[in-house]
């Protein structure tokens, strides 16, 4: 069964860039924890809400890393699974939910200025600042 999420949250860290092999195969990803609130009315008070950690895979991964700070608001969307390990200090039996995130958006309310640039596959060869005024 798939467990599909879908929610807006704070990013309680920046994220943390690791590669790692998976299949004889080096894949980037980057590890954040997103708080997810629950604002009630337009004053936003938070009514309770839950930490997350999120994983984000291949080249979102690096845009996550490049692109997101602390305080960040964003959007993701995944699925959820469970990890159950060991813990080695106590012996004792652990388990956290995380999130494979397939996208992430970031809420404009926390931006100050936005840059764009040009795709590399429509960039003009002789012009590389067109666009970007």
């Amino acid at each position: 069964m798939i467990n599909e999420f879908q929610g807006i949250g704070n990013v309680g860290s920046n994220p943390s860039l690791s590669s790692v092999e998976v299949e004889n195969e080096t894949r980037k990803v980057a590890n954040m924890r997103v708080y997810f609130d629950r604002p009630i009315g337009e004053d936003f008070q938070d009514k309770g809400g839950f930490w997350l950690t999120i994983d984000i895979w291949g080249f979102r991964a690096e845009e996550a890393a490049r692109t997101l700070k602390k305080g960040a608001r964003v959007y993701v969307s995944g699925t959820l699974r469970e990890e159950t390990w060991i813990d080695e200090s106590t012996a004792e039996e652990k388990t956290q939910l995380r999130m494979r995130a397939e996208y992430f958006f970031v809420d404009t309310i926390c931006v100050d200025k936005i840059m764009y640039r040009n795709s590399k596959e429509s960039a003009p060869e002789n012009n590389a600042t067109q666009g970007n005024d």
